[in-house]
């Protein structure tokens, strides 16, 4: 395999739709695509696998919401029990209605939180880390396709020119 990779760069989202779908029909190797917004159909049309996030996010949640049940009846309960508008102080259950904006706030807190930390190590996004996006127009309104280059150059050329594509470079894989 080919240390090097073809750039191929569109202006309109729906073109590089169509062109990563006929790209994948040609059963060519996308290593990644660069966009300025997120494209509706983008990771089926690459044929990415569904994420898992969901359930992490979830598994975060009863996270929070142990911490929250541990934390309200260690502190209202076992440590320092106070009689509070005459409601019993030796039972979490009996006093659980008034714990509940506790419980869903530390749900909502730990979820969120721990959600955005995972994201940024999953998607290896550090504090001062270089950007690594090929062209700075892909952040503006360009849209960039990073194929493997397998077989011939100039075919490769001449199949994304047909694509719809404004810009093609080859360069070496980073």
């Amino acid at each position: 395999m080919s240390s090097k990779v073809i750039q191929v760069m569109y202006n309109d989202d729906d073109i590089l739709l169509s062109a990563v779908k006929e790209t994948r029909a040609a059963n060519h190797h996308i290593e990644e695509v660069y966009s300025p917004f997120p494209v509706h159909g983008l990771d089926k049309a690459m044929g990415l696998a569904p994420t898992k996030l969901a359930i992490t996010s979830f598994m975060y949640g009863l996270l929070g919401l142990s911490f929250a049940i541990w934390l309200t009846k260690y502190t209202m309960i076992d440590d320092w029990a106070q009689n509070i508008g005459g409601k019993p102080s030796f039972s979490w259950g009996a006093n659980m209605p008034a714990f509940v904006p506790v419980m869903f706030e530390m749900t909502v807190f730990f979820a969120a939180h721990l959600m955005v930390i995972t994201f940024y190590m999953r998607s290896k996004l550090w504090p001062f880390k270089k950007a690594e996006n090929p062209d700075p127009r892909t952040t503006d309104d360009k849209f960039v396709m990073e194929v493997a280059l397998d077989g011939d150059e100039q075919e490769m050329i001449s199949f994304f020119e047909k694509t719809g594509s404004i810009e093609i470079k080859i360069t070496e894989k980073h």
